[in-house]
């Protein structure tokens, strides 16, 4: 059985995942740490409550792909052994 596209897939969820990352890292920087309570419809608690929420979608999104790959990647290691013991057990090593 050939893993290679097994590991491009694999390749590609954690290409995924790390650009989840590095968006995360982009939109956080806009993010403001004070509280505008106070503040009646403010833009600054518009925008505040802007960046909270990408940065939530961006969170959920990446906790589903980050297990996903490396429940994949375990799997595909995994298989990666089976096969390298089905093939040493064949020749008799």
């Amino acid at each position: 059985m050939n893993l290679i596209p097994l590991a491009a897939v694999w390749a590609l969820l954690a290409l995924t995942v790390i650009g989840l990352l590095v968006w995360r890292k982009g939109v956080a920087r806009n993010e403001d740490d004070s509280l505008h309570v106070l503040d009646a419809v403010s833009a600054q608690r518009t925008t505040q409550a802007d960046v909270a929420h990408k940065l939530d979608v961006i969170d959920k999104w990446g906790k589903i792909l980050t297990v996903i790959a490396v429940v994949y990647g375990l799997a595909l290691g995994g298989l990666y052994v089976y096969q390298v013991f089905v093939q040493h057990t064949s020749i008799g090593v």
